[in-house]
Parts: structure tokens; sequence; C-alpha cells
């Protein structure tokens, strides 16, 4: 079902596929638009082995979720350039599942680990943004259906 990876040398674990989710800044989120395929960078977390992110209530990610809700989610971490052996050091990881937008318990949580993420030292003024644009916002859930990752560590030293 999912395409086997070619570079076999580089190939990291599903652990360390999933630290590089837990610990990555942003990500790329790919999905399926009538025309063209759409990615976009979001803010997200990683946690109880899915992936969340906020949104507006309405909007062209919204869209194309709701015709089909199959995305991928690319993550790359400790990306540096290596001129001198012409390569580049990096690691990745990504994901493909189910996307579906989350409401209640869930939502808050994810919302929470969002600001604990994102602003740790702004939990108060959070707290009142969460409550005040409670209605105004969405959290999707990409449930996970495969995990790899990818890495060259290389050191040209």
């Amino acid at each position: 079902m999912f395409v086997k990876m070619r570079r076999k040398d580089r190939q990291i674990t599903t652990e360390e596929a999933c630290a590089i989710l837990l610990h990555g800044e942003y990500g790329i989120l790919s999905m399926f638009d009538d025309e063209f395929p759409y990615g976009i960078p979001v803010n997200y977390v990683y946690m109880n082995h899915a992936v969340y992110f906020h949104c507006a209530p309405e909007g062209h990610k919204l869209q194309c979720i709701q015709q089909n809700p199959k995305v991928s989610f690319c993550v790359v971490r400790k990306v540096k350039r290596l001129p001198e052996i012409l390569s580049t050091a990096y690691e990745s990881a990504v994901v493909f599942g189910n996307a579906c937008i989350v409401e209640g318990e869930e939502k808050r949580n994810a919302l929470w680990e969002l600001v604990k993420k994102y602003a740790p030292h702004h939990t108060e003024r959070s707290t009142e943004c969460i409550e005040k644009e409670w209605e105004n916002t969405k959290v999707v859930k990409i449930e996970i259906l495969h995990i790899s990752g990818k890495a060259n560590r290389a050191n040209p030293s």
C-alpha cells in the first residue's frame, strides 16, 4: 500500500521518526484539491500517535479535507548544507493518514499542547484566547496509518 523507501541506508526507525514529529517546529500538510495537490506549512503537535493542528472554521484546508480526508504530513529537522560533499544533512518524518475535525476535550487538549509547545510562558493569556476563540477555531487530527523516516547524518569532517 505504501511505497518502500529506495535509500534503505537512510531509513530510520519508527521510534526515531516519531521523535522527529515530537520535536519538529512545523510541518507541511499535503492534501488533494480538485485540480492540484495542495501543501501548506502548519504549526502542530504530535501526541497519542496522532498529529493535531488548528485552523480557521472555513477555508481551503478544510474544503480539501472534507472532500478527501487522506493526507500526508512531512517534518524536516536538523538541516545543514554540506557543500564540500555536494549534499545536505537532515532528518525527516512523513506520515500518511486520515484527517478529521475533533471537538470537546480532545480539541481542548490539542489546543493546550499547542500552547505548551509554541507559547509556554503565556498560559494565562492563552487560556483567555482559547475560550474567546473556541467557536472560531477548528482542530484537525491526523490519524496516522503509516509513518516513515529518513536521515542523512553525514559528517564531512
